[in-house]
């Protein structure tokens, strides 16, 4: 396992139902995918618009659009858990909390935690 490392999250704002402002449900994913493999979050926000950087020890490691990260992977958690009600009514409570914003499913939060522990 690589080393612990502290991650700067940079993240600006963007626009949602007409309105331009910090926000950090799209980042939770991410944070937890970070986490989980034993690194430290510091969140800060930055005037760039729709932009995400990471940094560790003041190198910028990876950069993505904010709106490119999945919301929770909410869209496909509900078709999912629809599909699993309907084949097994009784397990599909535990699916819609297991399936939460871990980053497990989106690929950009993958790319994300190899650029981090690729990072000196």
């Amino acid at each position: 396992m690589a080393p612990r490392k502290l991650v700067m999250i940079k993240y600006g704002p963007y626009a949602s139902c007409g309105v331009v402002e910090h926000r950090t449900f799209r980042l939770e994913g991410l944070q937890a995918a970070l986490e989980e493999n034993g690194h430290t979050c510091v969140l800060e926000m930055t005037q760039d618009w729709s932009k995400v950087e990471l940094v560790v020890n003041g190198e910028l490691v990876y950069e993505c659009d904010i709106n490119d990260l999945e919301f929770g992977n909410l869209s496909r958690q509900i078709h999912i858990v629809k599909y699993i009600y309907l084949i097994c009514y009784e397990n599909a409570i535990d699916v819609i909390c297991t399936l939460g914003g871990d980053g497990r499913l989106d690929c950009l939060c993958q790319e994300a935690v190899k650029a981090v522990e690729n990072a000196y």
